[in-house]
């Protein structure tokens, strides 16, 4: 049987709007968007605080992407984080039964979006400007920002995509 799901996002050219140079980023964040739309569609949200042999539960991956995406982006136009981010930040992993799969896909598919809007804002001169990670003001730059947000989100997708299939089986 021939295989009909489409190539990766990055083998599907650019994305309009974007510098070439900030494409991979686009690329990985689009391509974790979608993966976690598939993998998400068969989960039940009884199972989504459950932490087989003691990994990150599938809720946790959820929230701490989209979590790490706004910090990430935030700190790369210079701004210290709010009381509402840090407060999002210390509940990342608090299980809430309340919210469904469905509530925190939505919110992480969001949160790309808003991610691939900023990304069409910024300008080649603007990636070696310097910013400060945290309370430390840890030096970085606007590129170095962009590309740990896009590599820390594969990291956490590919932890959610192994877990919740072991969920799910």
């Amino acid at each position: 049987m021939k295989d009909i799901s489409p190539p990766e996002v990055w083998m599907r050219g650019p994305i309009s709007g974007i510098i070439q140079i900030l494409q991979p980023v686009a690329h990985a964040l689009l391509q974790a968007s979608e993966e976690v739309s598939v993998i998400m569609e068969k989960f039940h949200d009884d199972l989504l605080w459950t932490k087989p042999a003691g990994v990150a539960s599938v809720g946790f991956h959820l929230r701490h992407m989209k979590g790490v995406l706004d910090r990430l982006f935030s700190y790369s136009r210079s701004e210290i984080l709010s009381e509402q981010q840090l407060t999002y930040l210390r509940n990342e992993g608090i299980a809430d039964p309340e919210i469904t799969h469905a509530e925190l896909v939505a919110a992480f598919q969001n949160q790309i979006r808003v991610s691939i809007d900023y990304l069409k804002t910024i300008q080649e001169f603007q990636l070696t400007e310097v910013r400060g990670i945290g309370r430390k003001q840890i030096p970085t730059n606007v590129l170095g920002l962009l590309f740990h947000a896009a590599e820390h989100t594969q990291r956490h997708l590919g932890q959610l995509l192994v877990t919740a299939k072991v969920l799910i089986q």
